[in-house]
Formats: C-alpha cells, structure tokens, sequence
C-alpha cells in the first residue's frame, strides 16, 4: 500500500471538472501561484461548511500571498455548485468522482468510512511543503495553511 504524498514531495499532478465544464489541472499553477489543495469529506456536513467557510472569509488574504486555494471532495459536480453558491465561495471546488486524486494523495479515511480532511500547501514549484491533517479541527485548514502560505510569500 503506498503511503501518500509527504511533504518535500512533488504535488502529483491531476485535472479534475469543475462546475461549468472547466477542468483545473494542478500544474496549470505551477510557476505562477502557491495552492491550497484542500480534501474535504463532504459538501454541506457541519466541519465542511465551517472549512470552507473559513477559507472563504480570509481568501483575500491567500490571494494577497499569491495563492489559490481549491477545494477537493468526491462529491457531484451539481452538490459543489449548490454548496459553493449556498456559502458564496470564491474559489473553486474540485469534483472528485471516485476518489481517485484523493488515492493518489493518500488521503487517509476516518474509521474506514468517512474520506478524510487534509490540506497540502504546494509552493509555485510544485513541492508540497506542508500537510495538515485533522478531521475534526476543520477551521485549523485554514489558519495553518494561511501561515505557510505568508512564510512561502
């Protein structure tokens, strides 16, 4: 069983849809941005609504950092398009059918069943140079991710 993405590593590369068609690819950014690479278990449960709106109420401040965060859980194309309009998100969610980039990641599951939370900060470079990983601290995404990112800036 392969153990994952550490940090130090190259961010495995991976184009997921997005709603409206559009496909985002991770090496789309290299060169250019940092990215916040966050796997969530699920639109509209309680943690993902409090992570994603944490990300939403200081994504100027990633921006300002020269950051793009993304957000990446199996869910539907149509659940991130309700979920993402409900909270007014302004960056993008990756739809993850299947599971596939979340396998690639190592992604870890919580008691075997619910898909885990952890956010990868990935420099301009493609490396990753921080892993959070805490299902039950959701806004903590944020803030640790928020810290990297200025340190990288």
């Amino acid at each position: 069983m392969k153990e994952g993405v550490k940090e130090g590593d190259v961010a495995p590369d991976f184009e997921l849809p997005v709603e409206g068609g559009e496909k985002v690819r991770l090496s789309d950014f290299r060169g250019k941005k940092t990215v916040v690479l966050y796997f969530y278990p699920k639109d509209g449960s309680p943690g993902c609504t409090k992570e994603a709106c944490a990300f939403r109420d200081n994504y100027e401040q990633f921006k300002d950092a020269g950051a793009e965060v993304l957000g990446v859980s199996s869910d539907t194309l149509e659940s991130h398009g309700l979920f993402s309009v409900k909270l007014g998100l302004p960056f993008k969610l990756l739809s993850d059918e299947g599971g596939k980039v979340r396998k690639l990641y190592g992604v870890p599951s919580s008691l075997g069943i619910v898909p885990g939370r952890v956010t990868y900060v990935i420099d301009k470079e493609g490396i990753v140079r921080y892993i959070f990983n805490s299902q039950i601290d959701a806004e903590k995404h944020m803030e640790e991710s928020l810290r990297i990112v200025r340190s990288l800036a």
